[in-house]
């Protein structure tokens, strides 16, 4: 992306790598205050297959955040979780790990919050014939819950081996991490190759099962 033109727009085509039929890639540049250009890839198909990622247009090192949750302040700070990002919410024993289906976005650390809480309510469901995983999700549920209405502090972590991801807040730490802990972190990468129809997939995420 050139200076003269920093948010930019184009579309790519390429084959769907479900049903092979053409698949149009959307990509925006924009410009996220206090933190730089970004791009925003989009895709969908008719079939169903769907990719979002955003990109950080400089090069960046492997980066972990963490950020105590303590007031409402925490809760607005914003959050760019690329597909690359593994999130943690350690008192809870969640990690949320990228995968093939994974989706990038913006939001605010509330946002994020309301995601996860959206698919323990689904895991818990699932769970309903295993007494002790249901009463875990149902706690998970409530704590998620607590911590949005304020009422509970926890920690929130973006660990990020692209470099990708980050919490953009005063109070949030960051270091940048060893490339022994950056290589044990999933990517969820997907690449498109424009000249064929073949697509690699590092992982997958689906799997929304509690475990104690």
């Amino acid at each position: 992306m050139s200076e003269e033109a920093p948010c930019q727009s184009f579309v790519t085509r390429t084959s769907c790598p479900l049903c092979h039929e053409e698949l149009i890639i959307n990509w925006q540049g924009d410009d996220i205050p206090y933190f730089g250009e970004v791009m925003h890839i989009s895709s969908r198909c008719e079939c169903g297959f769907k990719f979002s990622d955003t990109l950080i247009l400089t090069q960046r090192d492997p980066v972990r955040y963490e950020l105590k949750l303590e007031s409402q302040e925490d809760l607005n700070s914003r959050v760019v979780r690329s597909t690359s990002g593994t999130i943690r919410i350690p008192e809870l024993g969640i990690d949320v790990e990228p995968g093939s289906i994974s989706e990038s976005y913006v939001t605010n650390v509330e946002g994020v919050l309301d995601r996860i809480l959206s698919v323990v309510i689904t895991a818990t469901n699932w769970s309903a014939e295993e007494p002790e995983k249901y009463s875990l999700g149902l706690d998970i549920q409530q704590a998620l819950r607590d911590a949005i209405d304020c009422k509970k502090e926890l920690t929130l972590i973006i660990e990020d081996p692209m470099g990708n991801s980050v919490i953009i807040s005063d109070r949030a730490k960051s270091r940048q991490l060893t490339q022994e802990e950056a290589g044990h972190l999933k990517t969820g990468m997907i690449v498109f190759d424009t000249s064929s129809s073949e697509m690699e997939i590092d992982a997958c995420d689906a799997d929304h099962s509690i475990t104690d």
